[in-house]
């Protein structure tokens, strides 16, 4: 007995609308089906086409590409990680708010409340004059 193969939903509706093309173009059916049987599937060439799949008679193969299978030897990256103890971090984050508040002269604006002042320099209005 052969081993029956199992399709992806993909592949399934790929051949049962194949084969009912054909036996709706009047294929010879592959399997023996009454009138009674016929009947109850309303002449259907898909249900019918889906009975032949699942009998396991029609001679259909699919054809799976896989990728090929390729070895390559990658180098290790080893990544050293200075060793620093909490306390050195926790100065050097000191250090660096330290750094921030000095130099921070765009927050003296924000944290004073007053509005920054206007450019000297306005556009002046051209001079028109009429005679």
């Amino acid at each position: 007995m052969a081993e029956k193969i199992e399709f992806s939903k993909y592949e399934r509706a790929r051949i049962i609308g194949a084969r009912g093309l054909q036996i709706s173009m009047d294929a010879p059916l592959l399997v023996d089906m009454k009138d009674e049987d016929l009947d109850a599937v309303n002449y259907d060439p898909l249900k019918i086409a889906e009975k032949e799949l699942d009998s396991g008679v029609l001679p259909i193969s699919v054809n799976r590409p896989m990728p090929e299978k390729r070895e390559e030897n990658l180098e290790k990256i080893k990544v050293e990680e200075p060793k620093v103890s909490d306390a050195e971090k926790i100065r050097i984050e000191k250090e660096e708010e330290k750094n921030i508040s000095q130099g921070g002269e765009m927050m003296e604006l924000a944290d004073s409340g007053e509005e920054p002042e206007a450019d000297a320099v306005t556009p002046e209005k051209p001079e028109i004059e009429i005679e």
